[in-house]
């Protein structure tokens, strides 16, 4: 049998060991520290999720402003033009439109059919 003659007492840690412990121990806190607390870490995920949400939502208001320019554009296509929307627009930009008028949009094709 070999018998090593250093002998390990186990009440002596070395030196180096602790210190190799020591900074072993510092980067796991680190570590955990940033998987909790970090910008992608758990407590992040939170406002994460609030904040995609909001996207969203303005995203859908968005879509539907969109949605209605694109309606006014096709009103205004020089080849066809809109003749209420094309009159309100003139009477609006030659100043001719009161602040307190009514637009009512009358539905004549019904009383030509009875005829």
């Amino acid at each position: 049998m070999i018998m090593s003659s250093h002998k390990h007492d186990p009440g002596k840690v070395n030196v180096g060991e602790r210190l190799a412990n020591a900074i072993a121990l510092v980067v796991l806190l680190l570590i955990g520290a940033l998987g909790l607390f970090g910008p992608a870490g758990i407590l992040a995920w939170g406002e994460d999720a609030a904040l995609l949400e909001a996207h969203d939502k303005r995203i859908a208001e968005l879509r539907e402003t969109k949605a209605a320019l694109e309606n006014r554009v096709r009103l205004l296509d020089p080849d066809s033009v809109d003749p209420d929307l094309g009159s309100e627009l003139v009477r609006h930009n030659l100043g001719v439109m009161r602040p307190d008028e009514y637009v009512i949009e009358l539905d004549m094709s019904d009383k030509s059919s009875n005829k």
